[in-house]
């Protein structure tokens, strides 16, 4: 006897989406729906190959964040006390995070997004953050984090406030990557500027 099952679609939305261009709002209360939904962010992250996904990027404009940071950076001399606390914790989510302090030492690196696929460019990033965020335990934290955990962080919580890394390039690197954007936004009209993959 065959047994048929629905398949569930998970989506990323893609540069031209209007849900990427706006502030989203902070969660009140973890309900069991945000519980729920805080599973599927973390689902679609790993199944687009992410190292995080911001609520907005699935469609959704609340203020969770997934975050799925490789631990290697355990082993890096003068790692934060952040990412000792957090990194044993991926595949997770943050829920209403917010950064307190930023440092001053700064370096420029590639970063990519789900949300502008296939396109890198260099963005410039504080080295070391302070964060506040809330657990989907419902545990609130404070800690401060360096190396890709504070890139990684500093690069979703700009989704939550409706910025795409593309925004913070100089003139000159955004020049480089003009006619990928066009392409994009070209093939953004076609699939109502979304990615699916149905499992």
């Amino acid at each position: 006897m065959f047994s048929c099952r629905k398949k569930h679609k998970y989506n990323v939305y893609i540069r031209g989406a209007e849900v990427l261009t706006r502030r989203a709002t902070p969660i009140d209360k973890i309900t069991p729906e945000i519980s729920a939904f805080a599973t599927e962010l973390i689902e679609s992250m790993r199944l687009f190959d992410g190292v995080g996904l911001a609520a907005p990027q699935a469609g959704v404009s609340k203020r969770i964040v997934a975050l799925g940071v490789p631990n290697k950076d355990l082993a890096t001399p003068g790692v934060a006390p952040g990412n000792t606390l957090l990194l044993p914790l991926m595949p997770m989510v943050i829920i209403n995070p917010e950064i307190i302090s930023f440092s001053n030492e700064v370096d420029v690196c590639d970063e990519g997004c789900l949300s502008v696929p296939e396109i890198y460019a260099p963005v410039q990033r504080s080295l070391a953050i302070a964060m506040r965020a809330q657990l989907l335990s419902g545990e609130h934290i404070e800690c401060h984090c360096n190396g890709l955990l504070a890139r990684c962080i500093q690069h979703e919580l700009d989704h939550l406030n409706g910025i795409l890394f593309v925004d913070r390039l100089v003139p000159e690197e955004l020049d480089k990557i003009a006619s990928k954007l066009r392409v994009l936004e070209k093939y953004g009209r076609k699939v109502d500027f979304k990615k699916t993959i149905s499992v």
